[in-house]
């Protein structure tokens, strides 16, 4: 996900500095598992106003080195609904930051846009989970090193598999009540069970 939409979706909520933007992804943000150092925020903020998706003004600070406020523009409104309305390809790996972030600074723009990102984020991770071949790496021949006990990897190797599994599963639950929500703020009829991929929808 490219620094300039994060920026932009911080600045449609509240006009910012880029030290503020920084303390945001120290803050809340880091929850998100998304961070950048202040240079690339500094980097970015530059070619949002030669883009006319933001502009400045300069806020004096007594005893401190003056602050630049940005705020969105009308061209950056339209920027950022664009982006949250385009097509979300999820990434091979669950809990991915992409999808977080598109999940939070998109899903703000409303409902539909968060039921949109959810089931196609969901249908994703319920069809890798139905994938076969889950547990075949513990079928495969082993030739450790003498100081490797073979049993011993193998039960290293399944509770490894079981904390990722259990964790995907959770995120599983999360998606399918998440979108619960989402789809009654939308107006929608819920199921009488969570949704399970499109072969369950109505």
């Amino acid at each position: 996900m490219r620094l300039e939409h994060v920026i932009l979706g911080l600045l449609a909520l509240r006009p910012l500095s880029g030290y503020d933007m920084r303390k945001w992804m120290d803050g809340p943000g880091k929850y998100i598992g998304y961070g950048v150092q202040l240079p690339q925020i500094y980097r970015v903020l530059p070619r949002l106003v030669a883009n006319g998706w933001a502009e400045f003004e300069v806020d004096p600070r007594d005893g401190k080195p003056d602050a630049k406020v940005y705020r969105l523009t009308d061209a950056g409104r339209d920027e950022l609904l664009a982006w949250a309305r385009s097509p979300y390809r999820p990434s091979p790996r669950p809990m991915d930051p992409d999808f977080k972030l598109r999940f939070l600074f998109a899903g703000q723009l409303g409902p539909e846009v968060t039921v949109q990102i959810l089931r196609t984020e969901l249908d994703h991770r319920l069809a890798q989970v139905r994938e076969p071949g889950w547990m075949d790496f513990t079928t495969v021949e082993l030739d450790p090193v003498p100081e490797i006990d073979p049993e011993w990897a193998r039960t290293i190797q399944l509770s490894a598999h079981e904390f990722g599994y259990s964790n995907t599963a959770a995120y599983i639950a999360w998606l399918q009540l998440t979108l619960a929500k989402a789809e009654v703020a939308a107006g929608r009829v819920l199921s009488d069970t969570p949704y399970r991929g499109p072969e369950s929808a109505d």
